[in-house]
């Protein structure tokens, strides 16, 4: 058993506290936000995703998980201390580092013996020095001669999959420059692997690097596909043949080659313009992260602009149903969610919009679309047609895989749909009767 404190209770630090304290650990869970530490204490989730509650409770009922607005608390009862903190992304591109930075304060406050402190938190190049001066500037002023290590150990978890991907990691990468310490990040995580070649150790600032890199990565192939479903639009080609003629080449495989109406979530967004901004600071300009951003923003402006192809610029009287909120799937984030820039481009002409996501209503009605008074909220897929001229698909839940298009084209006014993930099928859509809109096909091909 090891004893860990992880502080910051959002997606990764309850996530990561959760899923350590399943193998035996004693973990503390520590945050600022008394409200949000009671809530979990009374079983309440603040997030959306699969497995996580059951797994939260049932850690917090056997006693090896425990949640405190108190650090000092925490540090007392640890050895291993995970920053899991936000880095949100500033206004010109960077990862805000205050949280950060904040909790290397608290640490070189009230720890009381020698600590392993990791960086889980997602952090530009640099920061595992900035924390290790912010500690050492604390101890200094206690005069204490305790000593600590700092770590860095990226997270690479999907929303959706997240318990999975913590549970059964393809990689873990650990960044240090001790091999006492990463002799005790061996002992932590050897549970989770099956081997030791999952476990790539390096140093620091290659570890901080690896994870916008690989964030990166996966955005530049969005974009890229992205960007060739446009050229097949205006070419007469089909983008969804060129997708399958492109994936089986194994250089380049299935994953991340999906056309759509491009990404959002909070790493993608937030990792890309942190790499931009890096290296502007380190006086290089990254000419493809730059389109990579640029092809995604123009991308949720695609559905909007064929809805106004299909029934022009003024869309007063027109009323259109949305399915789906969330950035993806199996989860309720809607950061940089690409149904927002939908929403938005149809009700500011004019238009009205009935939405309807399993899982994200109320982040939109609390925090992303609260200030659209044009948007009605529905309780299911079928009920958000109603009197609708047209449906937009947006996220890919499962429920919508296979829906019944009798009862859809009932409820319509018009049989007509959009569809922003190129989920169904058009032949068969045109066969019973539906104008089918996609991504990366041109509409001409639709009909």
């Amino acid at each position: 058993m090891m004893k860990i404190a992880v502080v910051g209770t959002g997606y990764v630090g309850l996530v990561t506290g959760a899923c350590l304290s399943d193998l035996g650990n004693n973990v503390w869970c520590v945050d600022v936000n008394e409200e949000k530490i009671n809530a979990l204490k009374n079983g309440e989730i603040p997030i959306y995703e699969p497995g996580l509650e059951d797994l939260v409770m049932n850690n917090f009922k056997a006693g090896t998980l425990k949640f405190t607005t108190k650090i000092h608390q925490a540090l007392a009862d640890s050895d291993i201390c995970f920053i899991a903190v936000g880095t949100p992304m500033g206004e010109d591109g960077s990862a805000d580092l205050h949280y950060v930075l904040g909790v290397a304060e608290s640490i070189g406050q009230y720890m009381d013996h020698h600590m392993y402190i990791i960086d889980k938190s997602t952090v530009p190049v640099g920061t595992a020095q900035k924390v290790r001066a912010k500690v050492q500037e604390e101890l200094d002023k206690r005069g204490s001669s305790l000593t600590f290590d700092v770590i860095s150990n990226p997270e690479f978890l999907k929303e959706g999959t997240a318990i999975s991907d913590c549970q059964r990691p393809d990689r873990i990468v650990i960044g240090t420059d001790n091999d006492n310490a990463a002799k005790v990040m061996k002992e932590l995580y050897l549970p989770l692997v099956r081997n030791n070649e999952n476990i790539i150790f390096m140093d620091i600032a290659s570890a901080e690097m690896t994870k916008y890199t690989a964030n990166a990565m996966l955005a530049t192939k969005i974009s890229f596909m992205n960007e060739i479903s446009n050229i097949c639009e205006r070419v007469g080609a089909d983008v969804n043949k060129v997708r399958l003629g492109i994936g089986s080449d194994k250089r380049i495989g299935y994953s991340f080659i999906y056309p759509g109406c491009g990404y959002g979530g909070s790493c993608f967004p937030k990792d890309v313009q942190a790499l931009i901004k890096t290296s502007k600071d380190f006086g290089y300009t990254t000419k493809i992260l730059n389109a990579v951003e640029e092809v995604n923003f123009e991308q949720k402006h695609v559905i909007p602009r064929k809805v106004v192809e299909r029934f022009g610029e003024d869309l007063t009287g027109k009323t259109f149903a949305i399915w789906g909120l969330a950035f993806k799937p199996d989860t309720d984030d809607m950061r940089q969610a690409a149904a927002i820039t939908i929403i938005n481009e149809l009700t500011k002409r004019g238009a009205k919009v009935k939405a309807y996501d399993p899982k994200a209503e109320k982040e939109a009605r609390v925090c992303y679309l609260k200030d659209n008074k044009n948007v009605e909220y529905c309780d299911s897929k079928y009920t958000v047609l109603v009197d609708a001229d047209a449906m937009i698909l947006v996220t890919e839940w499962k429920e919508f895989r296979q829906p019944d298009f009798i009862e859809i084209k009932k409820r319509l006014k018009n049989p007509v749909i959009f569809d922003g993930r190129n989920q169904f099928d058009a032949h068969s859509l045109s066969d019973k009767g539906f104008e089918y809109y996609q991504i990366g096909v041109s509409s001409k091909l639709n009909k």
